[in-house]
């Protein structure tokens, strides 16, 4: 059985391994280099499904898809949704540059990172390929969410990680997420939250 991790982001997929592979023993997670489909919803959890959505259809194979990003409560939640092209770039070091000046004069820094997980299981596994109709009737789609609370730094500081964890500081931690080892990040962060719960429903679908 194969599994494709719908995501360009070679970071995310990396991570998503270490979080699911010791957890789906007989699933081979693939990656995936498709199309890359415009995320046009209004939630995270809008956002991963048109992602596991589209690599499914792509490659005929039940999909899994993340959407994510830090929600900074003085700024009413964003960046949100557009944390991933927030400066305008795609570059995570100018959305940091820009969420910090944004919070220059802020007292309250408290935030979270949201994350969306979603499975999408075409109606009949390896029957919808690339050149498939062009819309999927998928026979079983799902998502779960995770969140982790923290507050956003003065400065960044650390060097692991990836997008916003240099400047963010979970909950109970005097350190940045960038400053977790990626064992530990993976065993508290919104994702391994999302997808800890979304792996039950994976093994019900497909190894059940």
């Amino acid at each position: 059985m194969r599994l494709v991790l719908a995501t360009h982001n070679a970071h995310k997929v990396e991570e998503l391994r270490r979080i699911l592979g010791p957890q789906l023993e007989g699933i081979e997670l693939i990656g995936y280099d498709g199309p890359e489909p415009v995320e046009d919803g209004n939630t995270f959890a809008e956002n991963a499904l048109i992602k596991a959505r589209a690599a499914a259809l792509h490659t005929g194979l039940p999909a899994i898809a993340d959407d994510s990003g830090i929600c900074v409560d003085a700024l009413d939640g964003a960046p949100g949704i557009h944390s991933a092209r927030y400066a305008g770039t795609r570059d995570d070091r100018d959305n940091r540059r820009m969420l910090l000046e944004n919070l220059a004069e802020e007292s309250s820094r408290s935030a979270h990172f949201e994350c969306a997980a979603a499975l999408v299981v075409p109606p009949a596994v390896g029957s919808v390929g690339p050149d498939g109709p062009p819309e999927l009737a998928v026979s079983f789609e799902h998502v779960e969410t995770g969140i982790w609370p923290g507050t956003v730094l003065r400065e960044e500081v650390g060097t692991h990680g990836f997008g916003y964890d240099p400047i963010f500081s979970p909950a109970g931690y005097s350190v940045s997420s960038a400053q977790l080892s990626p064992d530990e990040k993976n065993a508290i962060s919104h994702r391994a939250i999302a997808f800890e719960r979304l792996i039950v429903v994976v093994r019900e679908q497909l190894l059940d």
